[in-house]
């Protein structure tokens, strides 16, 4: 898959199952909700990075 942008993981079609491994990955559906909300709020930039990385941590 290679690397994504933090801009386009909202849009990305989520796994069926969470992985709940300790660093999320990308397609997992927690993250993908996160960074909608993330973008809801209006996060945009580096910003959408570092919630990417918050949002991974999880």
């Amino acid at each position: 898959m290679g690397k994504v942008k933090a801009k386009d993981v909202s849009g990305l079609k989520p796994k069926k199952k969470c992985c709940r491994k300790k660093t999320r990955c990308v397609k997992c559906p927690v993250v993908i909700i996160r960074m909608k909300k993330a973008e809801a709020a209006g996060c945009h930039g580096k910003e959408l990075k570092k919630c990417l990385k918050v949002a991974r941590a999880a």
